[in-house]
């Protein structure tokens, strides 16, 4: 049976739409970093056998676990397109720091050898292009520069730069 015509029940809803899974964005700010406080406290370990004489012994080290987009959303238990979905400008700022922070620990993780400097090129879409027509010589890269707001005012003048 079907509602009745000009009925008005739409009005008895509580809420509209589907809840959200981080109601403020320092509830998504409070979760990731409890995500990265996670990976720090729980390194991968790389186990490497070495050879004794006829006896092979199991060496243990630690190692650090990279921060990932994807490991995150796992974490959080949200698809991993989550924080791309989200179009609301009260979390914009907390997605790009957390963005920022991922990003910056797999670069310096490559850049001291703890991760692998490829893989890590890859995943943030950096890339040496080549022109192959002229013989193989490096194209001129292009770099995206990201200006965040941190409240600190930029110098202004050279007086200023010199302090």
């Amino acid at each position: 049976m079907a509602a009745p015509k000009k009925n008005q029940f739409w009005r008895l809803r509580s809420k509209n739409g589907k809840a959200k899974k981080f109601p403020t964005s320092e509830a998504l700010w409070s979760a990731a970093c409890e995500y990265f406080a996670w990976c720090d406290e729980n390194p991968w370990r790389i186990e490497k056998t070495k050879k004794k004489g006829r006896k092979k012994e199991v060496e243990t080290t630690p190692t650090q676990r990279p921060y990932t987009i994807a490991a995150l959303c796992m974490y959080l238990g949200v698809h991993s397109t989550y924080l791309n979905e989200i179009k609301d400008e009260d979390y914009s700022e907390v997605i790009t720091r957390i963005k920022q922070i991922i990003e910056t620990n797999q670069l310096e993780g490559a850049l001291v050898g703890a991760y692998n400097a490829n893989i890590v090129s890859r995943i943030n879409g950096l890339t040496d292009k080549i022109d192959l027509e002229s013989g193989g010589s490096p194209i001129a890269a292009t770099i995206q520069v990201q200006v965040i707001n941190t409240g600190v005012p930029l110098a202004s003048s050279e007086d200023e730069i010199a302090d």
